[in-house]
């Protein structure tokens, strides 16, 4: 029976007016610098302000639409030049387009007849992202975020070593070390604790001054954990570390890593675009040496939330023998086509968005001149920020001023910038520059935003 709350007519006009909203709302009032970065309320305020309760009756188109037009107002506009917050700022209109596209079309990505269209995209740009690391052959998958991607990792590797745990569980193990630095994600703590390993088999190792990972104490570090019952399984490196944007010296991590039989993991979330780089893809010499990377595309080279890619050297069909269920529903050995096809059995989740459309589409339209050149921008307003910096006073600041500052902007809603503690250092503001659209204009602007909010304090 046809569905009488559904009108195909009323619901694509109601769409084609939702997406004029977003049009002028989100990119284009959204990346103008002349415009806020966000519209701030206090949670109380905002939420009777946006009349978030849902009720039994539905509400007109028109009511609707300005339901549209509240929530593009007070959302913040991560693709304004004066985001600095976080590592996903800008956009991307060839990524965007295909974001539209993959919510449209509305797949799920684990067999070949429900998606062949994707199932063939994916399997191309994780062959050209592993060329890039420097295999010519290999496995991986689009995860939904780099974290999922660093505890695919764990998991990989402790079945790899010991594949009776998938039918026995942790019963049947020694205790377990997982090696990585201070600096690294704290998804590596979390994927200890979900994956049964425990927080306390997180074992840190020293960092030089720069945050990059000192080898020779992992190597010691190795030999204690042996000499305390453990059995070391995996070291994670970080290309880009979250704080610092350390990049640790693969190369002789390996060497420690072969010394020892440990897989070798790299967290590239951030770092792994500079492979497109030949000017700054030395940051991750010896990345081919490794077992397996965690790379998201969203964030330097602003694919678009979520883009994250694990990648496998393994041709052993390892990703598929650790995670199968074989759910006789879904994967039928008996279908008309290559059965080879269907990659849901790869992956820990059933439903999975497809995340392979909106780089395949950004990076068709660019190509990979064109994102080295993205990458190379972001070091360039790097290096300008920091000798602009370095020419004002005034910028080594206390730890009460960086929150102080922070709130000024967001109530003002001029710029958003991070910050958080290091060490002793208290409180510092986090940069990010990834989007392109961004100009020495902006960091210019950066800098004179904090020097009049923070210049009574």
């Amino acid at each position: 029976l046809a569905d009488p709350l559904i009108d195909h007519a009323e619901g694509q006009l109601f769409l084609n007016e939702a997406f004029k909203i977003i049009v002028e709302e989100v990119l284009r009032k959204g990346t103008d610098a002349e415009e806020k970065v966000c519209e701030w309320r206090e949670p109380e305020s905002l939420a009777l302000l946006l009349d978030l309760q849902l009720r039994d009756t539905g509400e007109s188109q028109d009511r609707l639409l300005q339901r549209v037009r509240d929530v593009a107002k007070y959302s913040i506009k991560t693709s304004h030049p004066h985001f600095f917050n976080q590592q996903f700022g800008g956009v991307d209109y060839h990524s965007l387009a295909g974001r539209f596209l993959t919510e449209a079309l509305n797949t799920n990505l684990f067999t070949y007849e429900v998606a062949p269209v994707f199932v063939l995209m994916e399997t191309e740009v994780l062959k050209a992202l592993r060329q890039l690391v420097g295999w010519t052959d290999g496995d991986g998958i689009f995860c939904p975020g780099g974290s999922t991607s660093n505890m695919y990792a764990m998991n990989l590797a402790r079945y790899k070593l010991f594949p009776e745990v998938k039918t026995k569980g942790l019963w049947a193990l020694p205790r377990l070390a997982i090696f990585s630095s201070p600096g690294s994600h704290y998804s590596v703590q979390k994927g200890a604790s979900y994956l049964g390993f425990g927080t306390d088999s997180v074992i840190l190792v020293k960092v030089d001054d720069g945050g990059r990972m000192i080898p020779e104490d992992l190597d010691a570090k190795i030999e204690l954990a042996k000499s305390q019952g453990f059995v070391p399984l995996l070291v994670s490196c970080t290309s880009g570390t979250t704080v610092l944007g350390s990049f640790d010296p693969l190369d002789c991590i390996a060497d420690v890593c072969d010394k020892h039989q440990l897989w070798m993991h790299v967290d590239a979330a951030w770092g792994g675009s500079v492979l497109f780089s030949k000017q700054h893809r030395h940051l991750m010499k010896g990345v081919e040496r490794a077992k397996s990377v965690s790379w998201n595309p969203h964030k330097m080279l602003l694919a678009g939330l979520q883009c994250s890619a694990f990648l496998l050297q393994d041709t052993t069909n390892l990703l598929k023998r650790c995670n199968c269920a074989n759910a006789s529903y879904l994967f039928q050995q008996d279908k008309f086509y290559d059965v080879n096809l269907d990659i849901g059995d790869k992956s820990v989740q059933c439903s999975r968005k497809v995340d392979c459309l909106k780089l395949w589409l950004m990076w068709k339209a660019v190509g990979s001149t064109g994102l080295e050149h993205r990458v190379d921008k972001a070091f360039l307003h790097v290096r300008y920020l920091l000798e602009q910096m370095k020419k004002r006073d005034g910028f080594q600041l206390v730890s009460t001023v960086a929150p102080v500052i922070k709130e000024r902007m967001m109530k003002e809603g001029t710029m958003m910038v991070g910050y958080q503690p290091l060490g002793d250092l208290g409180n510092f503001f986090r940069v990010t520059v990834f989007s392109p659209h961004i100009c020495h204009k902006d960091m210019d602007f950066f800098l004179d935003e904090i020097e009049r909010l923070g210049k009574c304090l």
